[in-house]
Parts: C-alpha cells; sequence; structure tokens
C-alpha cells in the first residue's frame, strides 16, 4: 500500500493546477511546471485537494513517483527551491561570468559551467553560492554536478560541499 500515493494534495490560494490526460500543468507565483504522468494513473481535482489514483497494483511504483512529483511541483511554484554550496581550500573560488559560473578549484584552469535556464545563482561570498530555481530535479541536479567538479576530500577537507554537509575526516598518517 502506497502511503506517499495515497497523500491528498492541497492546492494553495495562488495556484492554478490543470489536469489533461496524463499532463498535469501547475502555475503560480514563481512560474509554471508541467509534468507527463504515467497513463494508468489518474489524477483528480476536487475544489482545491488534488488525489492521485492507479489502476491495479501492478503501477504502485508510479503511484508514489507521480504524487511526490506533483507535490514538488505545487512547492515550488510558490515557494521554490535553494541549494547552498561552499567551496573550501586555499585558492578555492566561484566567480560569475555572464551566464556561467567559474569554479577555480584546483585544476591548471578555471571550470566554466553553464547555468540552465530557470535556475539562478547568487554568490554571497567567493567561497559560498546559493543556487535557486523552482524545479527540484534541476536545482538538485545542477548543484550536484557543481559539487562533482572537486568533491569533498576526507583528509583536508578541500573541496566543494554543501553548507549543511558534514564531512568525515580521517587521520592519515600520525595516526600510525
Amino acid at each position: 500500500m502506497s502511503r506517499i500515493g495515497n497523500r491528498i494534495l492541497d492546492i494553495p490560494e495562488n495556484v492554478t493546477v490543470t489536469v489533461n490526460g496524463n499532463m498535469v500543468h501547475v502555475s503560480g507565483p514563481k512560474g509554471e511546471l508541467s509534468t507527463q504522468i504515467n497513463e494508468h494513473i489518474t489524477v483528480k481535482q476536487e475544489g482545491n485537494k488534488l488525489t492521485v489514483a492507479r489502476e491495479s497494483d501492478n503501477f504502485k511504483k508510479f503511484h508514489g513517483t507521480a504524487n511526490a512529483n506533483i507535490n514538488n511541483m505545487l512547492i515550488g511554484v510558490t515557494n521554490g527551491y535553494e541549494k547552498q554550496l561552499e567551496i573550501i581550500g586555499v585558492g578555492y573560488r566561484f566567480a560569475l561570468k555572464g551566464n556561467d559560473l567559474v569554479v577555480t578549484a584546483g585544476y591548471s584552469h578555471p571550470v566554466e559551467v553553464n547555468i540552465p535556464t530557470g535556475i539562478t545563482v547568487e554568490c554571497q561570498s567567493n567561497t559560498e553560492i546559493t543556487i535557486k530555481g523552482i524545479d527540484k530535479q534541476k536545482v538538485g541536479e545542477f548543484a550536484a554536478n557543481i559539487r562533482k567538479i572537486r568533491k569533498p576530500e576526507p583528509y583536508k577537507g578541500k573541496g566543494i560541499r554543501y553548507k549543511d554537509e558534514h564531512i568525515i575526516r580521517k587521520v592519515g598518517k600520525k595516526a600510525s
């Protein structure tokens, strides 16, 4: 039994949801999102409530996923999503250059990453950035790709990490 799939979603006041067959379109104050759900999943709108149902138990895996994706869209168009990254290391820094994020992370050249549409990047300082957007998947994927440039290493802690991430440190040679 899918607990996530059976969850009833509340539509906020300033958000409109349109269901066309297997396309769900959500628009709100921050923007518009749409997704295509499986054809064996039905979405019903009654007033300001959304329910997601499946045809049979063969489609349980799509039931909870569809409900969670619609919920993420509702949150995205009202509040939005953000990820904060920090870079630690001597000479490591972030810089914005037009529509590119320039990451200097100890390589022989700075790494330039194109910022996708629908995502904004703000630099608080040259070691901290905030990635904002309405699509949870795009924000998380872009933050993961930035982190992948130089993952934090366990001995000195140098690299790119999420703001709230805890890196388990190793002792190194002096332990023996």
